[in-house]
């Protein structure tokens, strides 16, 4: 019998990933997506449980499609990801609704977990938080967009204070770089131009595997695959980027100068009770090689705000940080208590309206230096990949190297010519609206994977 899935995926890129290749999975016994749940015998709920608002989110969107079992087709309800793994008990007596429970690692017996569920069971399917599943290359594109995010590595050994990613992700994983040369083909041959490397750490890619830094060489090997114009980096902590790693991003047209640098902080008594290995003279010391060696990155990075025990002095600290640094990009996230962490046992706590007040000020303060660099930007060309056209204003909407999808800004410029979803533009860029850039099409002729 052929089945029909409504599959929610909430959550981070890296989710994102574990969707689709539970939906190829799916899809090779014959269970068809759709996007109306009330035709659904199955729904799949991939959750996020990394801070509360994505908790609330999870369990919401779980409340709202649990009515389809007695009002639409639903034979299995089936809630899997973060907030299954680290909260299946919770789940199951919270919400009697929810036919089975698949663990983070367990992504790939999302078929058993159906089968059993039609059967009448209601499966918990929980391995080991440290199991990856080996070699499941193939992805079911889940929209029309032409890039992707390729997951290299799961888990964390970081072991941040404030973070419980290792406790629903387990501990550092690499996937073998044969499985990600083969699944990067695959995306290819189903559009993707621009690959966006993703981990709780990429920067640390093959320590368990290879017994070193490999990720300078994953770049050379997925830079050959035939159809990606653009590879990116994404969750580089600053103190395992590697003169390798710069240089093979100078080496190799197709990856672009943009490295996000998650640093969290810049006061080092706060670094230290975040457990971060770093400080804010080496973070220093990084950011400056890094923009010797490549002069025309775009730097993104991201803060929390108002960690227990952070004072004003510590909070100026970082402002000011920020202001020397001039970041070309940023996100400021007020601090979030998550269950099971050693900082939620922290005394010390920030009230909830001083954290956003700090996060407010940070932002501001970056805003600044955001503007005025995307002015700095007008009369240059850059490369713009093509992400669709708004009939309402009249023109198209695209991103350049220095802009990641979904937390970046956008490259707008009208054409005479019909440009589709995935096409490189080069676009002269003549004025700048904060965050974004507007522009015009010049001719010019591109390099294979040139992005700058």
């Amino acid at each position: 019998m052929n089945y029909h899935c409504y599959f929610a995926s909430l959550g981070c890129d890296k989710n994102l990933v574990d969707s689709e290749k539970m939906i190829a999975i799916l899809g090779d016994h014959k269970v068809f997506i759709t996007d109306d749940a009330s035709e659904a015998e199955i729904i799949i709920v991939n959750t996020c449980g990394f801070i509360l608002d994505a908790k609330q989110e999870s369990i919401e969107t779980i409340l709202e499609l649990a009515p389809m079992k007695t009002e639409g087709k639903c034979k299995a309800l089936i809630v899997t990801g973060c907030l299954a793994e680290r909260y299946r008990e919770e789940l199951r007596e919270e919400l009697p609704e929810v036919d089975a429970v698949v663990g983070t690692a367990s992504y790939d017996s999302i078929w058993e977990a159906v089968e059993k569920t039609i059967a009448g069971e209601r499966p918990d399917i929980m391995k080991p938080v440290d199991y990856l599943p080996n070699h499941l290359t193939k992805r079911q594109r889940t929209g029309m967009d032409s890039y992707r995010y390729l997951k290299i590595a799961e888990g964390c050994n970081k072991r941040c204070t404030y973070c419980a990613i290792p406790l629903m992700r387990g501990a550092y994983r690499s996937v073998p770089m044969e499985e990600l040369v083969e699944e990067t083909e695959i995306l290819a041959e189903q559009g993707c131009k621009e690959l966006i490397l993703v981990a709780q750490e990429t920067t640390l890619y093959g320590t368990d595997l290879y017994g070193k830094k490999t990720l300078p060489e994953l770049l050379h090997r997925l830079c050959r695959v035939t159809g990606i114009e653009w590879i990116r980096l994404m969750y580089c902590y600053p103190e395992e980027i590697t003169d390798d790693l710069l240089h093979a991003m100078k080496a190799e047209p197709k990856v672009c100068h943009y490295l996000d640098l998650p640093i969290q902080h810049a006061d080092d008594e706060i670094l230290r009770r975040m457990g971060r290995k770093t400080d804010q003279k080496s973070l220093i010391q990084r950011i400056n090689t890094i923009r010797h060696i490549l002069p025309d990155v775009s730097l993104r990075t991201t803060l929390i705000s108002g960690f227990p025990g952070e004072t004003e002095e510590q909070h100026q600290r970082c402002l000011d940080f920020v202001r020397e640094m001039q970041f070309d990009r940023l996100g400021v996230f007020p601090y979030s208590e998550e269950e099971g962490t050693p900082a939620a046992g922290y005394d010390d706590r920030i009230p909830e309206e001083i954290r956003q007040k700090r996060a407010d000020e940070i932002m501001q303060a970056s805003e600044a230096v955001i503007f005025e660099k995307n002015r700095s930007v007008i009369g240059r060309s850059l490369s713009v990949l093509v992400e669709g056209y708004l009939p309402d204003q009249g023109c198209y909407i695209g991103r350049s190297y220095r802009d990641a999808p979904d937390i970046d800004g956008f490259v707008f410029f009208e054409s005479e010519e019909e440009r589709l979803t995935g096409d490189l533009v080069w676009v002269n860029i003549t004025g700048a609206n904060g965050y974004d850039l507007i522009g015009e099409p010049v001719e010019k002729t591109f390099q294979e994977g040139e992005n700058t």
